[in-house]
Parts: C-alpha cells; sequence; structure tokens
C-alpha cells in the first residue's frame, strides 16, 4: 500500500509541475506580443521598426510587427492581400490606397518629416556665395527656391558659379539629386514643391497648369540620368562621397544619422523655403493595423522613439525640439522662414511624374 501511495503522490507531484509550468507560460504571454501584425512600409522607416527598443515596445503593448520595404507610390501595384497595414511616407499615396481598399477615415498619421536638401559644404557655400542659399551657422542654412529653379530652367554650371573653381569635385550642371518620382515619395514630393514655386504660390491643379510646369519638372529630372528608387540608396551615396552633392531627401534621415554620429563636419542642411512635409500615414487594412497606427500616435514610448529616428510626432513641435537640442546647429527645429506647400492630388503628382519622366 505504501508503495502504491508512493506512486501516486509521485503522479500528481509531476501533474503539478506540469500544470505550474503550462500556467506560468499563459501568464509569461499576457506581458509579451501576442499578436502579429504585417505591413509593407516606406524604406525610411525600416530602421525605426528594425530597432530593438521599437521591438520592446510593441511587444509590450501585444504586438509583434513584420514588415517589408517599398517605394510608396509603387505600393499601389502591389497585392496586399494578407497584410494588415501599408505605411507610404505621404498622405497621397496613403488616399490612394484606402481609396482602393477602401479603408476607413480618418487614417492615423503618427509623425511627418519635411523634405530638406543636404549638401557638401564647399556646394553650400558657393550656393550662398551666389544668391542661391543663406547659410545659418556651421551646418544648416536655406535653400531659396526660385532663385535654384531659375538657375536650373537656364542649364546653370557650378563653373558659372563664383567660387565653385576653387573645388574640383564641382563640375558640371548644376542639380539636385532625388529619386524616382514614379515609384519613390520623396521624389515625387520634390516635383510638388518644385511645381508649387513655379506655378506661382499656388498648387498644381488643372491640367493647364500640369502642361505649363511641366518642362521646368522634366528638366529637373532627366539631367540626374538614372534614378534611385529610395532615399536611403541616395543619402548611403552622399554620405560616402559618391555622386551628386546636392541631395533631396527626408529630415529624418538626417536626425537619424547625427544620433548616431553626433556631428558631421563636412554636412551642411538646406532647407528650401518651400517645401512639402512628407506625412507618414498608416493605411489600416483591418482592425490589427488601425490598432498600430493609434499606438503610434499616442504611446508616450513609441513617440519619443520615433522622435530618435528623426521623425517629427504630430501634435506636439515642443517635443522634437527639446529631443534634437544637441544637433541644432544643424536643424531648424521650428522650421522658421519655411513654408509649407500643399500637396497636388494623386492623380496630378502621377501626371506630373510622367511628364517629368518623359
Amino acid at each position: 500500500m505504501r508503495r502504491i501511495a508512493g506512486i501516486i503522490l509521485a503522479v500528481l507531484l509531476i501533474g503539478g509541475v506540469v500544470a505550474a509550468v503550462v500556467a506560468g507560460r499563459h501568464g509569461d504571454d499576457k506581458g509579451t506580443a501576442t499578436k502579429t501584425v504585417r505591413g509593407v512600409i516606406g524604406s525610411e522607416k525600416s530602421d525605426f521598426f528594425a530597432d530593438p527598443d521599437v521591438v520592446k515596445a510593441l511587444a509590450a503593448k501585444g504586438y509583434t510587427v513584420k514588415t517589408e520595404a517599398s517605394g510608396s507610390w509603387a505600393m499601389e501595384d502591389l497585392d496586399l492581400k494578407g497584410y494588415d497595414f501599408a505605411f507610404p511616407s505621404s498622405s497621397a499615396p496613403a488616399d490612394q490606397l484606402a481609396e482602393k481598399y477602401h479603408a476607413r477615415q480618418p487614417l492615423p498619421r503618427p509623425f511627418y518629416s519635411p523634405l530638406v536638401v543636404v549638401a557638401h559644404r564647399s556646394a553650400a557655400e558657393v550656393l550662398a556665395a551666389n544668391g542661391l542659399a543663406v547659410l545659418d551657422g556651421k551646418g544648416k542654412g536655406t535653400l531659396k527656391m526660385s532663385a535654384y529653379l531659375a538657375a536650373a530652367e537656364h542649364d546653370r554650371t557650378w563653373q558659372q558659379l563664383k567660387g565653385a573653381k576653387a573645388h574640383g569635385e564641382l563640375t558640371g550642371t548644376l542639380y539636385i539629386t532625388s529619386t524616382d518620382p514614379e515609384t519613390s515619395n520623396s521624389g515625387a514630393l520634390y516635383l510638388a514643391a518644385a511645381s508649387y514655386v513655379a506655378n506661382g504660390g499656388r498648387v498644381v491643379a488643372s491640367t493647364a497648369e500640369v502642361a505649363r510646369t511641366a518642362p521646368l519638372l522634366h528638366k529637373l529630372v532627366s539631367v540626374q540620368g538614372a534614378q534611385q528608387p529610395s532615399s536611403d540608396s541616395v543619402f548611403r551615396d552622399f554620405i560616402s562621397g559618391a555622386g551628386n552633392p546636392l541631395v533631396c531627401l527626408y529630415e529624418s534621415q538626417v536626425v537619424s544619422l547625427l544620433a548616431e554620429q553626433h556631428g558631421a563636419d563636412d554636412l551642411v542642411v538646406l532647407y528650401p523655403d518651400t517645401t512639402v512635409n512628407s506625412d507618414h500615414t498608416i493605411v489600416p487594412l483591418d482592425d490589427a493595423g488601425r490598432g498600430l497606427g493609434q499606438l503610434l500616435s499616442t504611446d508616450p514610448t513609441l513617440r519619443k522613439l520615433a522622435v530618435k529616428h528623426g521623425f517629427r510626432p504630430q501634435g506636439d513641435s515642443a517635443e522634437f525640439v527639446r529631443a534634437t537640442a544637441d544637433h541644432a546647429a544643424y536643424l531648424n527645429q521650428t522650421l522658421t522662414g519655411v513654408r509649407q506647400a500643399p500637396v497636388p492630388t494623386s492623380a496630378v503628382l502621377h501626371e506630373m511624374a510622367r511628364r517629368a519622366r518623359g
């Protein structure tokens, strides 16, 4: 009897241990990610979603986010069946996707970033000496869009600019490198800002206005030759010293670089006096995608991490100013003297990009 009782007791003890382990596992799951969400994102947000701190913050709220990168305008041609969200880099492609997939409005817009032009110091100083830019201290300044577009329209070369001869790398036609406007958001927004200035400070909206601004936009694009599909690629080329000394990209990419390197001796950030904000907009394809969008918009930890990666959270400019105080020498934190141009409709932007590409 004692042997039988011992066996029964051992079985009960083993069963109790197994039950405790199972219960413990279930208890642990409550504090970790329980919902996997899949999405297609603009490449400029890849580092944000790959950041271990972002992964941890999302997991604490019950999310595991798996992403694939794509050009924002190229998302329209993707089959998004099985995905929970799309996250292009501005509202225009997002609105188009929302219409295609019948996404409920309003669309979450967690953060934004203005377009800027990064320049090597020699190029920035030559632009300033010729009235095309105004420098403000060591690492930042303002690009005069009207003056620059006039120079582009007349095919100005670096050699024609005062002071350029002292810098052997400044040769050939003066132009700003941008991405392919038919697939990449930053390239399309560059055309949006340029067309606004060329159209007398009015957003291009009609067929006649598209036709009137098309020759200049075509010149801005055609002089570049082959264009990259993403702003990450052109920024890497710029940092490595390859390619053109003037590059159009997002401010967020500059802030992220400064956070890693704590400064860049040969970098000048030029804010166009007329620019366009890139409103990073989530298109929820189901409830899980919408929940993620709301979380990115409201969670304090995730908002701080967005600033760490250079994005400006919607609704609180002071949050960005405080977080980037160490890099104020390179950043126009309050966007003083910068006019925000409206973005044309998706249909107009597509037509502008098509004509610019020729």
